[in-house]
């Protein structure tokens, strides 16, 4: 579980975080959602550490990671996974030396230990015979699936995904969904994940918090959501359903 405490986050005195405090389950998929500019970016780079919060308390299961040192935080670090919304995959690598890079750089592993591993990971998201490729090979829900091999190769208790399905045509933004379902609850991960998609939302969402102008607006689950009286909610739902159909067009 992640906790989040009352944290308010400023920049050059522009608050762009008000008092948000969420708790963030564990063996769930966790997701934040709201317009853009609402914070919810912020919010999760605060929850990582790339932002300092001006107040509040970030813990990862009990642990404070607000008052950790550097050398502290990279303990925790070590146990997240991330997934980009560009998968933000090294194009001069091919798609093992991509999965292969984080166990390289955190662990002791052997060469063998360390290619058993890619190759596990590759499997487990359902790619195989793909070692060899370069992402430039690659379709654009191959990469995703790649970016979350990567994601998952250091076994993480933790994993963000920033619009997973962004780019992604509907049938393969719901094998992107699933394959994130299933691997959070596989592995108990704490999964959080930004998205505009309400189809994902309504697919894969545990836990839902909306965040508006800042603030954390409402919260629940995916069959929560549906019934909700909260005005900025529903036109927040309402809007980003009316988009999807005319992307579809």
């Amino acid at each position: 579980m992640i906790t989040v405490k009352n944290i308010n986050k400023s920049f050059s005195g522009n608050q762009i975080l008000h008092d948000i405090s969420i708790n963030f389950l564990r063996g769930k998929t966790n997701m934040i959602i709201g317009a853009s500019g609402s914070g919810k970016s912020v919010l999760t780079k605060c929850i990582v550490g790339l932002h300092e919060i001006d107040s509040g308390l970030i813990e990862y299961d009990g642990r404070d990671f607000t008052h950790m040192n550097f050398k502290e935080r990279k303990g925790i670090r070590a146990e997240i996974g991330m997934l980009f919304q560009g998968s933000a995959l090294f194009d001069s690598l091919t798609v093992e030396e991509n999965v292969r890079f984080p166990l390289e750089m955190h662990t002791d592993k052997s060469k063998e230990e360390i290619l058993d591993r890619v190759n596990f990971c590759l499997q487990r998201v359902n790619l195989e015979n793909v070692n060899h490729l370069h992402p430039s090979e690659l379709s654009g829900g191959m990469k995703k699936r790649v970016g979350i091999a990567r994601a998952i190769a250091l076994k993480p208790k933790y994993l963000f995904c920033d619009e997973p399905n962004s780019g992604l045509d509907p049938q393969t933004s719901i094998v992107i969904d699933n394959l994130i379902q299933e691997i959070t609850q596989e592995y108990d991960i704490t999964t959080i994940v930004i998205s505009h998609d309400m189809n994902s939302v309504m697919e894969a969402g545990d836990h839902i918090s909306f965040i508006y102008q800042g603030r954390k607006w409402w919260e629940g689950d995916r069959h929560e959501i549906l019934k909700t009286d909260n005005p900025e909610l529903c036109d927040f739902v309402y809007a980003s359903r009316i988009m999807q159909k005319f992307r579809k067009l």
